[in-house]
């Protein structure tokens, strides 16, 4: 069992080493070798032999899958964990969309997943894979033969010969009488107009919205945008695709947008040269200082400009900002899409972009509004200069989400490489974001973050630091740090106000098992009353493997926890002890040592029907170790992320007569105990055991999941009819 928990902790542990540059390579699976990669009900699972990472990248000590799963679609590291010959991992559930991977080993080797067909010619270690479902109905593939068709026109470049690619529509017709309206679309940055296809789904986004019926017949011509001068290769372009296709010269009748770098100078041209393009559509512009406009003459040519952004990760948030109140200088009619809460400066933003742009083109629209969910932008978000306030520095958006700030010191001035490791993936999962340098320090932004309890530490050239500017300890975990995103979702987790809540005490006693004294946290309710004539009803809670007692308190948010019920009432006042379960015999600690010194320093009950025990984990193994040992003594039993392994040497009459509640929880299939847990209860229900099983809880095998488990259970206990 130790090295179950071993593994646990190994989970939590995602270490890189320093960067330079990386190395490429390509694996060869044997033929048909199974897939690195399966995903169901959007939950992503990588198995990936040793023996083909040691193929393609020799000896590895680390192993991440590289994707964009962060907040905002941020592409970061998911650590895998290596068990016997294969390395694995689960992640999810995703959001619907496209998502990018490709595995990196000791950071400096990069490789693409082999089993994947998926491919993106920009890069040639990326795959990708897509996630069904409502959000992504745009991504998906039309029924053969009712989509458009790709094809590749060639042009000569201010330098050099270069390609883009072109949708035709459904149907398209090179003879028709009336010449078919253009969309070009650009790209900024060392992107390819492939990306368009391979990253943007755009062929796909056009097919669907075609087959809706939602978009006038058009030619999209998907281009570089990386070229030296980028008005003089566009208009190459433009004279090459009228030379191949059958395309309207009228500027009313074309339509021109960017992403990024691209965005930028479209918008340039649109606001520089006006009567070129008619359709103006700006996909998250880094549009550094916009220039100076003569509004009338905009207005005179622009049948639509319109202006997207993500959040305030978003590198083009601040130019968006910039740019809105230049034109409202200026007397520029535009559209604002509003603020994407959701997205980052990625393409799951330009994919949604391209979705909301297309269907405006070349037609009347009677709604001009920002797209459902959407967020005013009415300020520059500002984070304070570097070294100058503590961190995490936090921002709420205007829904309520939470963006957080973190810098290191001047420590690390020259690392080579610096990430934030924290539990904000899909479900509360582990992933390392990467900082930037700012200065002589490195910096990031992350979210949004739901409200709800957050955990983090700097991973510096594969070594863990703790933020020091964030007074917050863990004391099994020296080099974390905490936070609290506030909202309605976290109030269970928050500080009730002063003197309303219960009293956190300290509990020594002797332990006869480990050979020592040792210390219990103890949380009485408010107005606790150690003379009252009726003793209080008490609740054992036990930690993890790896953890002690101080970790309920630290991470559990267990304090927080019982005074929030206590205060709205929900929880029957009681004592609550958080004993030390590190020890060989948990059952003779707990009966011999910790009950006998809780009983003699608190006024609680001795009666079974008064007494509950609950653990996470090790804590949760250890309190099915003492329902099989001494069934009865306790009427309330909650675990949470456990289970049994021995199904023999349970007393079934005694444990049902004796157990008002035995309630059982567990995580999603990111917690690497649930088919275990599942094993639990087929054994119980072939033995006759009766339990109440509280559902999947979402989270991985973390605090996420064991924070929810307590605030469920801890109002269970101690009421007549308890379930």
């Amino acid at each position: 069992m130790t090295s179950m928990f071993r593994r646990a902790i190994g989970i939590f542990l995602i270490v890189v080493t320093a960067a330079v540059a990386p190395t490429v390579t390509a694996a060869r699976p044997a033929a048909a070798a199974a897939p690195w990669l399966t995903v169901t009900d959007g939950f992503a699972r990588f198995a990936v032999p040793t023996s083909e990472i040691q193929n393609a990248m020799g000896n590895v000590s680390q192993l991440v899958v590289e994707a964009n799963v962060g907040p905002s679609a941020t592409v970061s590291d998911l650590g895998l964990t290596r068990s016997g010959d294969v390395w694995s991992s689960v992640i999810g559930p995703l959001p619907p969309g496209l998502y990018r991977y490709r595995l990196r080993g000791d950071v400096t080797k990069l490789l693409k997943d082999p089993t994947n067909p998926t491919t993106v010619a920009s890069d040639p270690t990326w795959s990708t894979f897509l996630v069904p479902g409502d959000g992504a109905r745009l991504l998906t593939d039309v029924p053969a033969g009712l989509g458009g068709t790709l094809g590749t026109v060639t042009y000569p470049g201010t330098v050099a010969r270069r390609s883009a690619t072109v949708w035709t529509p459904p149907g398209y017709d090179a003879r028709r009488r009336e010449p078919y309206p253009v969309l070009y679309l650009q790209h900024g940055g060392a992107a390819r107009h492939t990306d368009w296809t391979d990253l943007g789904r755009a062929a796909q986004i056009l097919d669907n919205l075609s087959v809706q019926g939602r978009i006038r017949p058009m030619v999209v011509v998907m281009a570089d945008g990386d070229a030296p001068d980028v008005p003089a290769d566009l208009k190459r372009l433009m004279r090459a695709v009228r030379d191949g296709y059958h395309v309207a010269r009228d500027p009313a009748r074309q339509a021109v947008a960017g992403a990024s770098a691209g965005g930028a100078e479209v918008v340039r041209a649109a606001l520089t040269r006006p009567g070129e393009f008619a359709y103006v559509g700006a996909f998250a512009a880094t549009l550094a200082d916009p220039p100076r406009v003569a509004g009338r003459t905009v207005n005179r040519h622009l049948a639509l400009l319109r202006i997207y952004t993500g959040n305030m990760t978003d590198p083009a948030y601040n130019p968006t900002y910039r740019l809105m109140r230049t034109l409202d200088r200026a007397g520029v009619r535009y559209e604002f899409d509003g603020v994407n809460p959701d997205a980052g400066h990625d393409w799951t933003a330009w994919q949604e972009n391209l979705a909301d742009f297309a269907p405006r083109l070349f037609r009347r629209v009677s709604d001009h509004r920002p797209s459902p969910g959407h967020l005013p932008l009415t300020h520059e978000f500002r984070p304070p200069a570097p070294g100058t306030t503590p961190t995490p520095w936090i921002t709420r958006d205007a829904n309520g989400d939470t963006f957080v700030t973190v810098e290191t010191g001047t420590a690390f001035t020259n690392a080579g490489r610096v990430t934030l490791w924290g539990n904000w993936a899909p479900g509360g999962s582990w992933v390392n974001v990467p900082l930037s340098r700012d200065g002589d320090r490195w910096r990031v932004t992350v979210g949004p973050l739901k409200p709800w309890f957050y955990y983090y530490k700097f991973v510096v050239d594969g070594v863990s630091h703790k933020d020091s500017a964030n007074p917050t300890r863990i004391t099994t975990e020296p080099t974390w740090s905490t936070f609290l995103a506030p909202g309605e979702r976290a109030r269970p987790l928050t500080d009730v106000p002063a003197g309303r809540g219960g009293t956190l005490g300290t509990l020594t006693y002797t332990s006869t098992v480990a050979g020592g004294e040792r210390t219990a946290y103890v949380w009485t309710p408010p107005g606790y009353d150690p003379h009252r004539a009726t003793p209080y009803p008490v609740l054992y809670l036990q930690h993890g493997g790896g953890q002690n007692y101080t970790d309920w308190v630290e991470m559990g948010r267990a304090v927080q926890i019982l005074d929030n019920g206590a205060l709205a009432g929900t929880h029957t006042p009681m004592v609550v002890v958080m004993g030390n379960g590190n020890v060989p015999n948990f059952t003779a600690e707990l009966l011999d040592n910790i009950v006998p010194a809780a009983r003699a320093a608190y006024n609680i009950a001795r009666d079974p029907a008064q007494q509950a025990l609950a653990g996470l984990s090790m804590g949760g193994f250890q309190a099915f170790d003492v329902l099989k040992s001494r069934p009865g003594e306790f009427a309330y039993i909650g675990t949470f992320s456990a289970g049994v392994f021995n199904a023999t040497g349970f007393d079934v009459p005694a444990v049902n007569s004796g157990t008002r509640l035995l309630r059982i929880y567990t995580g999603n299939v990111t917690d690497f105990v649930y088919p275990i847990v599942l094993s639990t209860m087929a054994t119980f229900d072939s033995l006759g055991i009766r339990y109440d099983f509280a559902g999947v809880t979402p989270g991985p095998h973390g605090w996420d999941a064991w924070q929810k488990n307590l605030i469920d259970f801890a109002p269970r206990l101690f009421r007549p009819g308890s379930s």
